[in-house]
């Protein structure tokens, strides 16, 4: 069985949880670098993990990395790659990408040059002396230039990863899945948990819980650009959804648990996880934060609360975070976490957290403040 290389880019912050995640699908040679995992392994494991990636924003096949400092050393390094052995006769291939930190600054120049390089290798391999039509299926080129190393990619996902197809509607500021996923991960989710999330929007939290929870793949009931690959047949793909289906765990003994004030926040929460087949898992109300309290045993509160940068003023958030110092107490069997971007919101929570962990919501830098 044939070997690729793989590349998964992700938000800055979780990729050792992406990392443990490929290894337990059986990736090979899995190796974190910033803002991405490095993996490898044949065409099952380039749908397996597409189909079961939580954390991941996209799975690229990795075509080429090597140094380059001059265009022209970009141009070679791109026209080494035998590209037919990637794209068919007739693939339509746009070129799209960026460059960080490196002596090779345009994009649009680097685009040029790489979209160049890899049709004189088609043609050559092709043996077309015009122009190569592209009128087949599509084969995107993204590269990545950092410190004067480029990484030249087929992304293999089309659709980001994070449209896990459930989220059609979505509430102000909504958290994005993979976000919310590696929230679950950190706060170590599992099939037996009760997960509340007291500021729960339109449930993406208690949702991502549940599809954790319950072992559902998050890319059960999407498409992907590969599927339409010659290099992936079809059959690979069948197999791994079948295999998928087979591991969800419906007998778990989980419950997930989202208050929001905006009853139509909540309205949409339900109907998103009626689309993403956990609502007999989890329940939503109506119920502010202030008044939170739950008689259960055990319990892992996850929330993404509204704050400065993205609902409220600076002092309603300041006045948010104290109550739920308040009401987030100490109590055997209970974890709190909490995702904000507010450097005094241990201050008003009123006592540190145990554990941080430096991550990013978007653009915006945050820290997850652990309660054990």
């Amino acid at each position: 069985m044939k070997k690729y290389d793989f590349a998964a880019p992700c938000l800055m912050g979780v990729e050792k949880p992406l990392s443990n995640e490929l290894k337990f699908m059986g990736a090979e040679n899995v190796r974190a670098d910033n803002g991405r995992v490095f993996f490898s392994g044949g065409v099952e494991m380039l749908a397996r993990a597409n189909i079961r990636c939580r954390i991941a924003e996209r799975i690229l096949l990795l075509c080429a990395r090597f140094d380059a400092v001059s265009f022209e050393e970009l141009f070679n390094g791109v026209r080494a790659v035998k590209w037919s052995e990637y794209l068919p006769f007739g693939a339509k291939f746009p070129v799209t990408g960026s460059c960080l930190s490196s002596q090779l600054k345009s994009v649009s120049d680097c685009q040029g040059i790489i979209k160049k390089a890899v049709a004189e290798s088609l043609k050559s391999d092709y043996a077309v002396s015009g122009m190569l039509p592209e009128s087949g299926a599509l084969y995107k080129i993204r590269f990545l230039i950092l410190k004067d190393n480029v990484c030249v990619m087929l992304d293999t996902s089309g659709e980001p990863l994070h449209k896990r197809g459930y989220r059609a509607n979505a509430n102000g500021a909504p958290i994005k899945e993979t976000l919310a996923a590696s929230l679950c991960e950190l706060a170590r989710v599992r099939r037996d948990h009760t997960v509340i999330d007291p500021c729960c929007g339109s449930g993406t939290i208690v949702i991502e819980s549940a599809l954790k929870a319950l072992n559902i793949a998050p890319g059960l009931n999407r498409s992907f650009a590969a599927e339409s690959w010659e290099l992936a047949p079809s059959g690979v793909w069948e197999n791994e959804r079948s295999t998928a289906r087979g591991e969800i765990r419906r007998d778990a003994a989980f419950r997930g648990i989202g208050y929001d004030i905006d009853e139509q926040a909540l309205k949409v929460a339900r109907e998103n996880a009626e689309k993403a087949g956990v609502s007999d898992y989890v329940s939503f109300y109506n119920r502010d934060l202030r008044d939170f309290s739950e008689d259960i045993e055990r319990a892992t509160v996850i929330c993404n609360p509204p704050y400065g940068e993205r609902l409220l003023d600076v002092k309603q958030a300041e006045e948010l975070y104290h109550a739920m110092g308040e009401r987030f107490v100490k109590r055997e069997g209970w974890s709190y976490n909490v995702i904000c971007p507010d450097d005094d919101f241990e201050r008003c929570f009123g006592r540190r957290a145990d554990k941080r962990r430096k991550l990013y919501n978007g653009m915006i830098s945050c820290q997850l403040y652990q309660y054990k």
